[in-house]
């Protein structure tokens, strides 16, 4: 197990029940007692957590894993489904992105795709506008985008979540009531059959939910561990969604529960 795996894993334990002890976590992670004290102290000078004697405890009042360190979990799933959803996007259309680490390889995804500018079609004529306009309420897909002269990077206004990198409140909804998008690719942090789709923060809910009133279409990506689980706040209801672009840990019955919804599911 590398080391951001066993800090992911830590961490997970830590947000389970709001303290670890070193004994406890050197069992579960069949490491040393010493290799967990390192970790702590690492994590601890990160500021996400504060150290105990003897073990740990939550940073603050709420608790969420940074985008970083939750970028590696399912990291390769994460990257099939960005190549997939980025081959559902044409030259010259205008995309939301909200954030998350899904989206995140999305806009990575998308930068590749089109790092040429508009990849050429027989016949047709030249084109000098963008090869692709993003609009996103994400501090870090806009940093990673901004960077790209073949993309036009569209950001919102608004107050940032530290813990997501998102943008959101009035300003934020002053900017996406302004636009008009082809496409919008939505990472959630739920997957329900009869709720639709959820995130965690009702705030961030609210702007995805305006995102997709936005857009043509709706994509929504997530690997399969979100499937079948509810968070706090709702988003839409599955009959907004056109697509829904996941791994193949999804099982038949929610896979057939989404297409009687009538949501075209791509699995890779």
């Amino acid at each position: 197990m590398s080391k951001h795996e066993r800090w992911n894993t830590l961490l997970e334990l830590l947000a389970a029940s709001g303290k670890l002890e070193v004994e406890e976590a050197a069992s579960a992670l069949d490491v040393s007692a010493a290799t967990i004290r390192r970790d702590l102290d690492e994590l601890a000078e990160q500021q996400l957590l504060v150290r105990t004697r003897g073990g740990a405890v939550v940073h603050g009042v709420s608790y969420e894993l940074p985008l970083r360190y939750k970028s590696t979990r399912h990291a390769p799933e994460k990257r099939r489904i960005a190549e997939a959803v980025a081959d559902l996007v044409a030259p010259g259309e205008v995309v939301g992105l909200n954030g998350g680490t899904t989206t995140t390889e999305v806009a990575r995804a998308l930068a590749l795709r089109f790092a040429s500018g508009r990849p050429e079609t027989p016949g047709a004529a030249v084109s000098t506008g963008p090869a692709l306009t993003v609009v996103t309420n994400a501090l870090n897909i806009a940093g990673e985008l901004a960077v790209r002269p073949q993309i036009k990077i569209v950001t919102t206004g608004g107050v940032a979540r530290p813990q997501t990198y998102e943008l959101v409140g009035p300003l934020t909804v002053g900017v996406l009531n302004e636009v008009v998008l082809d496409v919008v690719v939505l990472g959630v942090d739920g997957v329900d059959a009869e709720l639709g789709v959820m995130a965690h923060q009702e705030d961030e809910a609210s702007i995805s939910r305006l995102f997709a009133e936005r857009a043509s279409r709706v994509v929504v990506v997530t690997d399969s561990s979100k499937m079948g689980r509810r968070a706090f706040a709702r988003i839409c209801g599955l009959d907004r969604i056109d697509t829904l672009v996941t791994d193949t840990g999804i099982t038949p019955e929610t896979m057939a529960q989404l297409v009687e919804a009538g949501v075209k599911v791509l699995t890779v």
